[in-house]
């Protein structure tokens, strides 16, 4: 039941706005705020009306001990009526008094006034609460020396009480208190009026930004302008700006991509429709027979195209799945599958095994695919009887895969743009298409890394490397996933 509670508010608060949330959790914290001030207004308010009023009540003790006599050799007090008849009227209630010596064997005016807490220091006066004839009274006692012993007495100190009724300082408390509550009642309007206020003059850029947005075409992949918006929301603004500019880079690459397909595969299907009809016309066998081989042929291109094709659309969109995987099965894996095609032209193929149990993290299949196509290249122009070496590195920054040929070879220039789509080299394969290189760099860059063409140590053939960096070795980088 709690779960089912606690799931049901938190979908709600997902689904509520600014204001509302702020609402949520500032109007508990002011609610908080505001009984604390109040209760400290109280504690204040008591503690001034305790103070005025205590001064009050020492005043008349004062005066009452002011007409203490011991002359006639008694005990005689002439009691102040007129301030005692101001004092009344000040406390809102009666007022108390007692006049005792030290044994209690003298005494005037209310014999049973509770006595302090605590014996009072000589000279000294003492505050305290108490209740007489069930009505809470305030009281200070005093106790000083005589000028001599009242007759009928033993104690030459005499102990002064007045008392008054709290009723007028509770009376101030209160309205002193709901005074500050409708004050700070009207505080507290204002001030969630206000923050409304703020907040939805402070929201506006957003407002405006949310129509700007859901007004574009869906086409449009614009950056969004970041003029004017407020701090907190420029970085959020920065990264959708981001995000829109990848995404028009994806859209526009898989434009290319169409592009591409479709002249391919146009220029396929223009070979194959011109060969058939050249072989529906031709009444020779031998004729025929040799249109069919052409035909055979110009499918098997097709299909290889076609398959090229769908690879380098793979590498450019599918998420790179990086995992730790083992570089030494991957070679050998790739050198067994295309073994046949090298012995078919006897070339010398072999691996240099890295280091035994020497792993890296990346997408597994794709950089296999890579490799493949490396090699496949380095099989198809390596002359026949040439070596080829396939071996895996690794160092501080990243890995890489490499293959190494004897072949004839690149220029310069042609290390250059080689990568790029049907961009083929001088010493290029009448059935290649230019597109197996520019899978290979495709997949390197989907990795964070790039594809190398250089020339050997040895000065003569190829070096083709794909180098993609450890996951730590790019600040703020990161493998998709």
């Amino acid at each position: 039941m709690r779960s089912s509670l606690r799931h049901q508010f938190l979908d709600w608060l997902h689904r509520t706005s600014l204001w509302q949330r702020m609402a949520l959790f500032m109007l508990p914290a002011l609610l908080a705020v505001t009984g604390i001030e109040l209760w400290m207004t109280r504690h204040d308010a008591l503690e001034s009306a305790n103070s005025a009023y205590d001064r009050s009540l020492l005043g008349a003790l004062k005066s009452i001990d002011a007409n203490i006599s011991t002359a006639s050799g008694g005990l005689s007090v002439e009691l102040p009526y007129t301030m005692f008849e101001f004092f009344e009227l000040t406390a809102s209630g009666q007022v108390f008094f007692r006049v005792a010596t030290s044994d209690g064997l003298v005494e005037l005016g209310s014999a049973d006034l509770p006595e302090p807490p605590y014996d009072p220091p000589m000279g000294a006066p003492v505050f305290y609460d108490a209740t007489y004839f069930n009505e809470d009274v305030r009281l200070v006692a005093y106790r000083r020396l005589l000028e001599r012993t009242p007759a009928g007495a033993n104690g030459r100190s005499v102990m002064i009480q007045v008392g008054e009724s709290t009723r007028s300082r509770q009376e101030f408390t209160r309205r002193f208190v709901r005074s500050a509550a409708i004050r700070d009642g009207f505080v507290l309007v204002l001030l969630l009026l206000g923050t409304g206020v703020v907040l939805h003059v402070a929201l506006k850029p957003v407002a405006r930004l949310a129509r700007d947005v859901e007004a574009r075409a869906p086409e449009d992949l614009t950056r969004i302008d970041e003029s004017g918006l407020p701090a907190e929301v420029r970085p959020l603004v920065g990264a959708v700006n981001h995000h829109m500019s990848r995404t028009q880079d994806l859209v526009t690459l898989q434009r290319q991509f169409l592009d591409d397909a479709s002249h391919q595969l146009r220029t396929h299907l223009t070979t194959l429709q011109m060969q058939v009809d050249y072989a529906t016309r031709e009444s020779d066998p031998m004729k025929v027979r040799s249109t069919l081989e052409a035909l055979g042929q110009e499918i098997a291109r097709a299909t290889r195209s076609s398959q090229q094709l769908l690879a380098l659309g793979r590498s450019d969109t599918v998420a790179v799945a990086a995992s730790s995987f083992e570089l030494e099965p991957l070679l050998r894996e790739v050198a067994v599958d295309l073994l046949p095609q090298a012995r078919a032209k006897r070339i010398d193929m072999g691996i240099r095994t890295p280091a035994k149990g020497a792993a890296a993290i990346g997408d597994r299949a794709l950089l296999r695919e890579a490799l493949t196509n490396l090699v496949a290249n380095a099989i198809a122009y390596t002359e026949a009887e040439g070596t080829i070496t396939v071996f895996a590195s690794s160092d501080a920054m990243g890995w890489s895969l490499n293959v190494e040929d004897n072949g004839p070879g690149l220029s310069d220039t042609e290390r250059e743009v080689l990568g790029q789509r049907f961009r083929r080299g001088q010493h290029a394969n009448k059935n290649g298409f230019g597109l197996g290189l520019a899978i290979v760099r495709s997949i390197a860059q989907r990795h964070g890394g790039e594809l190398r063409l250089v020339v050997p140590e040895s000065g003569g053939g190829l070096l083709a490397i794909v180098w993609w960096p450890r996951p730590t070795s790019r600040p703020g980088a990161t493998v998709e996933a």
